[in-house]
Formats: structure tokens, C-alpha cells, sequence
């Protein structure tokens, strides 16, 4: 299967501060990889960097055989933190319209293709009948799946996303994980998120992240990893959510 994401050796500071260190990381065709870490262990940055929006110290990173900033249009971004000015209103379809920016074939209006795309994006999220309401009106896990349409109106073949279940409740983060869980059939995902559970149901491998990266391939992360990732000793909460095309839990197939 080809590499569609390549870091080798890639170290990244702020100022004097060492964020990233010798990171090495190899992303295949729609795979669905799941980072996990302390804050502060440069989570964040890794996504910017591999985005473009930052530039490594040391290394290299290829996305499609390219520099991150010539393969942008190829990768939807979901940021950790999205604000809406209440002076301002927009509505959900304009909002996903917004991901068409990169792609519109005119600067001054968007196209019927940019329309299709929007419309399409927003059928595969599931808000089609929330398209005319004001942001400013949804709930915190309506507003992610906003967001994640407006990554998904360009058309990108990785999905990028950084906590996307932060800030709304857990019946939404079931939601919106179940929603990933459909995606990743589609295309290649790469996951930020503190939810163990999930993430270790969801994804085809786990990477641990603090300041050093450790991939576990198609194996679970034990305790004693954990705890000597996050510095401190860690409880886990088990999740009996079943994730749709997921055996139950406790059967062998």
C-alpha cells in the first residue's frame, strides 16, 4: 500500500524550547492512525507541521511524494478550537463553503461545483437539514460536524483533526466518533484525542506522542506505557459503545 505521509527525523522548537524530537512516521493510503499524549507534548504541532503551517528544524516530511505546502489541497483540517463571532452569523452552509476556498475555479463567486461539493459534504455528516440555521444556534457536537463537512467540501484524501470531541458531551463524541468510523473507508484519517477508549476501537494504529513518537501497529497500549507517557499513574474507563460494523464485545470474529 503507498505512503501518503512520510516524517523521518523531524524535530521541532519553539525558540529554545524542544517540542519535537527525531519524530519518524510513515502514513499509508486511507489508514486511520489515532495520536495520543500529554498536553504540551507537541500533538498540535506534529498536524501543523505535516500541514505546512509550521516548518521542521530538522528533517524532512514528503505528503504525496511533496512538500506539506504544495499537497494542502489533498488534506482537510478540523482544528481544536473553532470561535463564531456573534456580530456575524453565518449560516452552516456557509460555513462548509468555506472549504472550497482552496479549490474554487472563480475568486469572486462560488461555482455550482463548489455547491455540489458543500452539498455532499454536509450528506456525509449528516446536517443537510441544519443548512440554513445560523452557527450561533447549534449545539457543540452539531457545530463539529459542521466542521468536519467544511474539512470535507475539498475533497481531501486525508482527514486531519485535532481533539474533535473536546468540548461537547459524550453522547456527541460517540456520535461524531461513529461518524469518523464511516469515513475512514473513504479516506486516510489522523486523529488527535484524549478518549483511550475510542480511539483504541477506532483506529489502525495508536501513536504516543510526548516530545518522542512510539507507533503500536494493530496491538493494544498497556498501562504501564501509558503511565510512563502521561508521567503519572493513569486509571482506565471502559466503553461498552459499539461502533457500527464492530462485533460485540466479547465475540472472537
Amino acid at each position: 500500500m503507498a505512503s501518503c505521509i512520510r516524517l523521518h527525523q523531524v524535530s521541532f522548537r519553539y525558540g529554545a524550547r524542544p517540542i519535537l524530537e527525531n519524530i519518524d512516521l510513515e502514513l499509508k493510503d486511507r489508514e486511520f492512525l489515532g495520536i495520543v499524549g500529554p498536553n504540551g507534548g507537541g500533538k498540535s504541532t506534529l498536524l501543523k507541521l505535516i500541514l505546512g503551517l509550521l516548518k521542521p528544524a530538522s528533517g524532512q516530511i514528503e505528503v504525496f511524494g511533496t512538500s506539506p505546502r504544495q499537497a494542502r489541497h489533498l488534506l482537510g483540517y478540523v482544528p481544536q478550537f473553532a470561535t463564531f463571532d456573534s456580530a456575524f452569523p453565518i449560516t452552516v452552509r456557509d460555513t462548509v463553503l468555506q472549504g472550497r476556498f482552496g479549490c474554487a475555479t472563480s475568486r469572486w463567486r462560488y461555482t455550482a461545483a463548489d455547491r455540489a461539493a458543500a452539498e455532499q459534504a454536509m450528506a456525509r455528516t449528516d446536517i443537510l437539514d441544519l443548512q440554513q440555521r445560523s452557527m450561533l444556534e447549534l449545539s457543540g457536537g452539531q457545530r463539529q460536524r459542521v466542521l468536519i463537512a467544511r474539512a470535507l467540501a475539498g475533497n481531501p484524501r486525508i482527514l486531519l483533526l485535532d481533539e474533535p470531541t473536546a468540548n461537547i458531551d459524550p453522547h456527541h463524541g460517540e456520535s461524531i466518533f461513529s461518524l469518523l468510523h464511516r469515513l475512514h473507508d473513504q479516506l486516510g484519517i489522523v486523529l488527535i484525542s484524549h478518549d483511550m477508549g475510542f480511539v483504541t476501537r477506532c483506529v489502525h494504529r495508536v501513536a504516543c506522542l510526548n516530545r518522542t513518537l512510539v507507533c503500536h501497529a494493530h496491538s493494544p497500549v498497556d498501562s504501564a506505557e501509558l503511565e510512563a507517557l502521561y508521567g503519572i499513574r493513569l486509571s482506565q474507563v471502559h466503553h461498552d459503545t459499539q461502533l457500527p460494523g464492530q462485533p460485540p464485545n466479547g465475540d472472537p470474529s
